[in-house]
């Protein structure tokens, strides 16, 4: 029976504290005699909050400092949503579980019974997301979309203090703070095309830890993590990070997976929208493939507009 005590890593917000004491709970549920005890570490992303996320290099802004607390033995373990968890790991680190995954959609908050399609033109629509306002954009280029930063209640209050019609967050956030009340609408995939690893968590150790890697491995859901590999894997082919306008959701089907992926212009007038079935046994292998279908389709000349 394990016993000793296992330092956890997790950002300071009430969302990410969450998501780490789901974690520990799990771990301490499973292994009888474990103790897990939390260490607060802020990531520049908590710390610069007044500057989109693509102008702080995107990759790593919420992962860097957990991940270097890892690499100095200040903690053993890092607990990420996925989403933010760049596509390539700092040596010495790996993702050691993928528990099973939140609804993966974003939502819509706003006042009860509003959809995107009932706005008012002009509407203001609060997105910290290039990737969200991109495709909104294409559905409703009538709107006002303005950036926001902040955790979930520093977004939410737009709503109450009247700066946003409706402000445009993950679904899973929302629920594992028991905030789905303030959801009008599900935007559905067709619509709007998640974030790659939206809805999962990343519990990351290091490679050398042989003990930690086998006490999280019951942590582990197949289905999610061969899903989030697959989306990990076409970011990865792509290029890009969370901050870029790339949307992937794959899921798997029988002893298949299906992974669809979408890369779209800022503006949202240029966009790449392909699907890709492949084998649940080489996700990574149908990450690249579509990633690869979707460059020669376009994708590349929208990717290079964002650098050029």
């Amino acid at each position: 029976m394990p016993s000793g005590v296992i330092r956890v890593g997790t950002r300071a917000s009430a969302l990410a504290m969450a998501q780490a004491r789901w974690v520990t709970g799990e771990l301490t549920r499973r292994h009888p005699g474990l103790k897990c005890i939390l260490v607060r570490v802020k990531t520049q992303g908590d710390a610069v909050r007044d500057r989109p996320l693509d102008q702080l290099g995107g990759l790593g802004a919420f992962a860097k400092e957990l991940e270097q607390a890892l690499l100095e033995g200040r903690i053993d373990l890092a607990v990420h949503s996925l989403k933010d968890l760049p596509t390539q790991l700092a040596p010495g680190l790996t993702l050691a579980a993928v528990p099973a995954r939140g609804d993966p959609r974003d939502a819509l908050a706003a006042s009860p019974g509003t959809t995107l399609a009932s706005l008012p033109g002009g509407a203001v629509v609060a997105t910290g997301s290039l990737r969200r306002r991109a495709q909104l954009q294409r559905r409703r280029p009538d709107l006002d979309y303005r950036p926001i930063r902040g955790n979930l209640p520093t977004r939410l209050a737009r709503l109450a203090d009247g700066r946003a019609a409706a402000v445009v967050l993950a679904v899973a956030g929302l629920e594992r703070l028991e905030l789905s009340r303030r959801i009008a609408e599900v935007l559905d995939p067709a619509v709007c095309l998640p974030a790659v690893g939206q809805g999962a968590l990343g519990v990351e150790i290091r490679t050398d830890d042989r003990r930690l890697g086998e006490l999280t491995s019951a942590l582990d859901h197949p289905p999610s993590s061969q899903a989030c590999r697959a989306e990990r894997s076409f970011l990865l082919r792509l290029g890009g990070g969370c901050s870029l306008p790339v949307g992937a959701l794959a899921r798997v089907e029988g002893q298949g997976l299906v992974l669809e992926g979408v890369v779209v212009a800022p503006d949202g007038g240029g966009l790449v929208r392909r699907a890709r079935r492949g084998t649940a046994r080489d996700p990574e292998g149908l990450g690249e493939a579509l990633a690869e279908e979707m460059l020669a389709a376009g994708g590349a000349e929208i990717l290079k507009g964002l650098t050029a």
